[in-house]
């Protein structure tokens, strides 16, 4: 596993194609955080990509960040961990907002689980992809 730091969040490189995704405390995520993250994402995984996103910090989003959020074509799926109700609604309400991709997203209370389901789906699709050559 590498981990990277962007000014407002550490990436982690799970494997190839998953990559864990925490946010720092007290930030404000804005469309420019949005759009170095979606870069750097693009420039280290290979895809399509899911991943984990991590919510053990609390931080806020404008909303055009929270429209343009994960609408990265590439994205497979999505993990999202939630430890208190505010995180879990905050999450809901994202997902369902209008954007020009749709989320395939399922939210959980255990990172272990989320990383499990994350990796289930990532071969998944792996596999129908190399069905299809």
């Amino acid at each position: 596993m590498e981990s990277h730091h962007l000014p407002f969040a550490e990436i982690i490189i799970i494997r190839a194609d998953i990559a864990e995704v925490i946010i720092n405390e007290g930030i404000e995520l804005d469309i420019f955080m949005v759009k170095q993250y979606h870069e750097f994402l693009l420039a280290h995984l290979k895809i399509p990509f899911s991943l984990l996103i991590n919510k053990i910090n609390a931080y806020t989003y404008t909303f055009d960040a929270q429209l343009e959020l994960a609408t990265l074509t590439e994205i497979n799926t999505m993990a999202v961990v939630t430890y208190n109700n505010s995180a879990s609604t905050i999450t809901q309400y994202l997902a369902s907002l209008p954007r020009k991709v749709n989320w395939h997203m399922s939210q959980f209370t255990n990172r272990n689980e989320a990383l499990s389901w994350l990796e289930q789906q990532q071969n998944v699709t792996n596999n129908l992809g190399a069905t299809k050559c």
